[in-house]
């Protein structure tokens, strides 16, 4: 038996100003074995979810325009599971309404029979990893090197899960953090993957709105976008994940909620593909003032190969014990470098230690300057806070927390 509900109507700028994610209800009768949900509209851009009785189910955001939902498998950014009865609603981000509104559809079927599930791709081959860097370290600990920001299938990006890891496997990198947006149906596959392919992949969701993104690292379970940022902050911290503050001067993705002092994370991606020109002290400028204590992270922000972004430009380095990359994380122990094997500024114990660096600038939280005359130099450390290296010419090449 297949039952078909139908929304449909028009979308006004004023719909949007006064609640920007809706709620379209659906029964969901008992014994309902698949779950199809169609969106069509004109113009404007339009987000896509799925809330079931019981719970969160999904999110592609403006990714796709339709998804299935069964007991053994679902669409990307979806997650499997008993279809239990009830009301359920599609969710509906109305994320760009021009002034003359948008027309929409939305045509949800249930049906007591599930279709076959799509055929799954077969695993790629893993490619040859290029030779690790050698980097001073404690006994028991390596620096690790990764990308703190990418994506997949499972909600804007190209590439699958396998796909992804192999990427970074090529791109020479030891651990990759997978955050899609607002969604967590990637991570049942992350451990699997992550030891055929040879990294530690990262569970990690990059909770997204309007006013800005952040990403929670970690197993914590979905992240709920609707709450206030503060609660972001305190869910991750209770399911022992970290969140980091994405690309606060990214354009219209640039960060703007509300947050109150006393929740805000230590953590920031200040190294994005948006730090077009690090001539531009603003990042830098705006994390000082966001906590005296913040510890810089990087991230690519990857998509597709067919885009600007590589994997691991810039590189995030942990200086980890037994692969403990999250752990390594919360105690601060991070480097940020243009790449693998670009210049870079570690902390190792009480030095500070400037690699590939001759002729440049390293510059203490205080302000103050010292000349890098060496390709390996040692420094005494001052205290905590973010050290920088720079150009002649004021361009940051390397971050240390």
């Amino acid at each position: 038996m297949t039952y078909t509900t139908v929304h449909r109507g028009r979308w006004t700028l004023e719909d949007r100003l006064e609640q920007g994610l809706r709620e379209l209800p659906v029964e969901v009768p008992p014994g309902t074995a698949a779950l199809n949900v169609r969106l069509s509209f004109e113009g404007g851009v339009i987000d896509l979810g799925c809330h079931g009785a019981d719970g969160f189910r999904g999110w592609s955001g403006g990714a796709r325009l339709e998804y299935t939902i069964t007991a053994d498998w679902a669409t990307p950014g979806y997650l499997p599971g008993e279809l239990e009865p009830g009301v359920w609603h599609v969710w509906l981000g109305l994320h760009r309404i021009p002034p003359d509104g948008v027309p929409y559809e939305v045509t949800v079927s249930t049906s007591d029979v599930a279709p076959p599930a799509p055929e799954q791709a077969a695993f790629p081959d893993v490619p040859e990893r290029p030779a690790p860097r050698s980097l001073p370290a404690p006994a028991g600990m390596r620096w690790m090197a990764g990308d703190l920001h990418s994506h997949t299938v499972h909600s804007d990006g190209t590439l699958t899960v396998p796909e992804l890891a192999c990427e970074a496997v090529a791109r020479g990198l030891d651990y990759l953090a997978v955050t899609d947006h607002n969604t967590v149906s990637h991570h049942p596959e992350l451990a699997g993957v992550g030891a055929r392919a040879g990294i530690v992949l990262v569970p990690g969701q990059e909770v997204t709105t309007d006013l800005g993104h952040a990403n929670v690292f970690g197993p914590t379970g979905w992240v709920d976008f609707r709450r206030p940022s503060g609660d972001w902050a305190a869910f991750a911290e209770a399911n022992g994940g970290i969140m980091s503050i994405n690309h606060p001067l990214s354009g219209d993705c640039a960060w703007r909620r509300d947050m109150p002092v006393e929740s805000r994370p230590r953590f920031v991606e200040i190294w994005h593909s948006s730090w077009w020109d690090r001539r531009w002290g603003a990042p830098l400028s705006w994390a000082s003032l966001w906590r005296d204590d913040v510890v810089a992270l990087g991230g690519s922000d990857y998509h597709d190969p067919a885009q600007h972004k590589l994997l691991g430009e810039p590189t995030t380095w942990v200086l980890a014990a037994d692969d403990d990359v999250l752990g390594a994380l919360s105690a601060g122990r991070t480097s940020v470098s243009a790449g693998r094997e670009a210049p870079v500024l570690l902390r190792v114990e009480d030095d500070l230690i400037a690699l590939g660096a001759d002729g440049t600038v390293m510059i203490r939280p205080d302000g103050t300057r010292v000349a890098v005359r060496g390709d390996d130099v040692r420094m005494r450390t001052k205290g905590p806070g973010t050290h920088r290296l720079e150009t002649h010419e004021n361009e940051v090449i390397a971050l240390c927390g």
